[in-house]
């Protein structure tokens, strides 16, 4: 959809005005994109945060805000929206006005739950992809008395009891949840999902002995660390750098790669000069060493991709999504 650029005000066309006689011989330096550019950001920009105030997500998301405001010179207030498998940032994006200074997470739900149900938004159509920071570090883990200590022992243990070994995921449709069925898909496994609504309810669930396993984020790595869990593979590209010893999913012998990268959009049609202007200010932040701190406290590493990048990534993860809810069976009925 298409949104109208916000006009000057009265203030700004008189500040143009007396500038005008400095401009002659170099009009380049006042056309449209450089005068946005130039007054980019003026105020305080409001950064939605998707999900409860607490979390990791949250903590993730403020320590960015903290970062980016000092990088752009104006405060970045976060705004908590939590519901809706975090998807309501991107649907608040569909009335905002392109300004920039409206901003959201994008979690990787928007490319997905759009295919599982209807959505009051597209997430290709609808929003402006500036730049992607960070992503979430997803694995699979067991009680330590399981009858199986590595990823392999557990596949074997799977194929000799079908559908009887039990495992723990965030909700229906979630990466946990679709990740580990491409894994059982490929392993030629066949196992039992419980849904639950999220990691406050799915860890004391694998704690108190009522799942063996889960497949969630490492907010479990204090328990991994105590010897109450026991992790046996993570799901991502890499070894988690909090784990090194702990192989992938992949390399352990099955071709799965489940990360969830997620960074910062606005509105569909904003000013290539004032995404240019966010995009430098929030790549900043992934030098600073508050925010690096932040991810290491929440086991989350740094997946940087710039504007145009990032923007392929939405389009080619919206299809792949669509492809992988058709195959489990998920898709939304026409």
């Amino acid at each position: 959809m298409t949104h109208p650029k916000p006009s000057l005000n009265r203030r700004q066309v008189l500040a143009a005005a007396a500038g005008g006689a400095a401009a002659v011989g170099a009009p380049a330096l006042f056309s449209s994109s450089a005068f946005a550019q130039d007054r980019f950001p003026s105020r305080a920009i409001t950064l939605i945060a998707p999900w409860p105030a607490g979390g990791a997500s949250d903590g993730v998301m403020r320590a960015i805000a903290e970062s980016g405001s000092r990088a752009l010179g104006v405060p970045i207030v976060v705004d908590n929206r939590p519901g809706v498998g975090g998807t309501l940032g991107a649907a608040a994006m569909v009335n905002a006005r392109p300004d920039g200074y409206t901003l959201t997470q994008l979690p990787l739900g928007i490319y997905r739950l759009p295919h599982m149900q209807n959505m009051p938004f597209d997430p290709i159509k609808d929003l402006t992809h500036v730049v992607c920071l960070v992503g979430y570090t997803f694995a699979i883990t067991c009680t330590p008395d399981a009858p199986f200590k590595t990823i392999q022992e557990m596949v074997a243990y799977a194929k000799a009891n079908p559908g009887k070994l039990e495992y723990g995921h965030t909700g229906t449709g979630t990466t946990p949840h679709l990740a580990v069925e491409e894994f059982a898909e490929k392993a030629g496994i066949k196992l039992n999902p419980i849904p639950y609504k999220g990691s406050a309810e799915l860890v004391p669930a694998i704690l108190g002995g009522h799942i063996r396993v889960m497949s969630g984020t490492l907010d479990v790595a204090p328990h991994v660390e105590s010897g109450k869990l026991r992790l046996l593979a993570t799901l991502g590209s890499q070894r988690a750098k909090a784990f090194p010893n702990v192989p992938t999913v992949k390399e352990s012998g099955w071709d799965t790669i489940s990360e969830s990268p997620f960074g910062i959009g606005g509105p569909a049609g904003m000013d290539p000069a004032v995404v240019k202007v966010l995009h430098d200010g929030f790549r900043k932040t992934l030098e600073d060493p508050a925010l690096i701190s932040a991810l290491d406290k929440f086991y989350m590493p740094a997946i940087y991709m710039n504007t145009a990048d990032y923007t392929a990534y939405a389009q080619r993860t919206f299809l792949a999504e669509k492809a992988t809810v058709e195959r489990l069976g998920l898709a939304k009925k026409t």
